[in-house]
């Protein structure tokens, strides 16, 4: 079986060089650019199978990186890697296309961990026997990764969709954010991952009316989440 492979897009030399052997000593290949406009290209000529991307590169940003990337293929996981704590700078990753974050300095085995959680859910889809629900007004296609209503389309990351899986499996009833963490992300819960709850702020801007009065992802205070149909 062909090993999967990981494009790294990453400026500093020993971060590529600690990436590299690890994703390498767990079985994957890897292949690596410094610059921005590199990753793109070799992103095309290698057809990776996951991304890691830095945020911060000598010849653009991170988040013009993934919005490029996404326009060359909507399914490919691309997990940014980002030095700012801000959780502004999540957000505008995760919008721009990015279906996970990691923020310096972080766990390699964490890291390991997320990317292959990422990469089990990292079928391509098929629009043969799509699965589809309805949440509220829209319609929500875990096979084409997209959520649409009327003439709106906007997709969904990989943990988009599985986070939406999750929920919808046990709707009406609370999923706590261990739960979520460990089943979807693979990690165990610490007291300042927010990782949880910024996907759950990106998909009400997808999924309600108002997002800031959620109907349908509904917040469980000190526990976690449910889904409302």
């Amino acid at each position: 079986m062909a090993r999967k492979k990981i494009l790294i897009i990453e400026d500093e030399p020993h971060i590529v060089l600690g990436l590299s052997d690890a994703l390498e000593f767990e079985g994957f290949a890897v292949v690596s650019a410094a610059k921005g406009k590199d990753g793109i290209l070799l992103a095309r000529q290698e057809k990776p199978d996951a991304i890691l991307l830095d945020l911060m590169l000598p010849d653009t940003n991170g988040f013009k990186v993934c919005e490029d990337l996404r326009r060359w293929d909507r399914f490919v996981p691309i997990v940014m890697l980002t030095a700012r704590g801000q959780e502004v700078d999540k957000i505008r990753g995760l919008d721009a296309g990015a279906d996970d974050y990691v923020t310096k300095p972080f766990s390699v085995g964490e890291l390991i961990a997320r990317m292959r959680a990422i990469l089990r859910r990292a079928s391509r889809p098929t629009e043969a026997n799509p699965e589809v629900f309805e949440v509220g007004l829209v319609t929500v296609n875990m096979t084409a990764h997209t959520v649409t209503q009327g003439s709106r389309c906007e997709q969904l990351s990989f943990y988009e969709v599985e986070l939406l899986r999750l929920l919808h499996e046990r709707l009406g009833q609370p999923v706590s954010r261990e739960e979520i963490l460990q089943k979807i992300w693979g990690i165990e819960a610490g007291p300042s991952n927010r990782t949880v709850d910024n996907f759950i702020v990106k998909l009400r801007k997808k999924i309600e009316r108002s997002p800031d009065k959620p109907e349908h992802i509904l917040t469980v205070y000190g526990f976690g989440y449910k889904l409302a149909p």
